[in-house]
């Protein structure tokens, strides 16, 4: 058996403890993304509509698209191909916020399609991940073997997702003093609680993990060279200006990944290439991330001397 055929057969198994751990680490988590939403962050809707709905499509749609090409393309095994389309089905993660500051990019265009990409995401995400897996044989084949029931998943994701965010931008918006005191808080306890409960299924099979580096590491990182390149291009097609450029390109090359991780511990725990491949993608994708803004800073360098 092949490493990735062995990577693709582990089962993660949770006990009833630790799956109630990962469910209330996900409310957490979202629950403090919503106390952070504010409607001036949807401000872009109305003052550049085509802008708006430019980049929020690339997320919802364009780079789920861009992740059944490249799985077409890689032909990887139907479970580690399950986890690139789910990590592309997640909402934009809030750290790209910071690396479009640091890139000195549209900060305000990178909160305002963080902010949609989150509020949508309750029922965004079931769906997209069931509908854009459906369209890709292997990991369609793979849904129909785990038997999974449809409606429950949507119901059940939906809630999860739907009520702590509801919560969350409720008192955001009627105490946002409360709600910008208690927000750092919930971060890193959703982070702690996160970090626990996934350091011991990654310790327990360290090993295999380990041989199967080779695998894995190179989809992932085509995958998000590949969605910080799709950003860039939409950018230029939408003839942004340089620094919402940035911020596009960041957008869509920084995803959730982590709250992929939880959905797919909880939900489809017989998925174990699909774990290690979201899971690979929630590291690489901050260090590229880095390294991009770090790119941009010296480019504005080199023009700023050549000029």
């Amino acid at each position: 058996m092949t490493d990735a055929a062995a990577l693709d057969a582990i089962e993660v198994t949770l006990g009833g403890g630790s799956r109630i751990g990962l469910t209330i680490s996900l409310a957490i988590m979202i629950f403090s993304v919503a106390l952070t939403l504010k409607p001036a962050d949807f401000a872009f809707l109305g003052q550049r509509p085509k802008m708006f709905f430019g980049g929020v499509l690339t997320q919802i749609v364009g780079l789920p698209l861009l992740s059944l090409g490249l799985a077409h393309i890689l032909a990887p095994t139907p479970s580690i191909a399950f986890g690139m389309i789910l990590v592309a089905c997640c909402p934009g993660g809030n750290v790209s916020n910071l690396m479009v500051f640091m890139a000195r990019g549209n900060a305000a265009y990178s909160v305002s399609l963080t902010a949609a990409s989150n509020a949508l995401a309750f029922l965004v995400l079931p769906l997209s991940i069931l509908f854009w897996t459906s369209l890709y044989p292997p990991t369609a084949a793979l849904i129909r073997a785990i038997e999974i029931e449809i409606l429950p998943f949507i119901l059940q994701t939906a809630m999860a997702l739907g009520l702590p965010l509801a919560i969350g931008m409720v008192l955001a918006t009627v105490y946002p003093k409360v709600a910008a005191r208690i927000q750092p808080v919930f971060y890193v306890l959703a982070i702690i609680i996160l970090i626990l409960l996934v350091g011991v299924g990654v310790v327990s099979n360290w090993s295999l993990i380990l041989s199967s580096g080779h695998v894995i590491a190179p989809v992932a990182i085509i995958h998000n060279a590949a969605a910080f390149g799709l950003g860039a291009l939409v950018g230029r097609l939408l003839q942004l200006t340089a620094s919402s450029r940035r911020a596009l390109t960041f957008e869509i090359g920084i995803q959730n990944a982590g709250l992929g991780l939880v959905i797919l511990l909880t939900q489809f725990p017989t998925l174990g290439g699909a774990a290690a491949v979201t899971g690979f993608w929630s590291l690489w994708h901050l260090f590229a991330g880095l390294g991009l803004a770090a790119g941009f800073r010296l480019w504005d360098r080199y023009s700023s001397w050549r000029a």
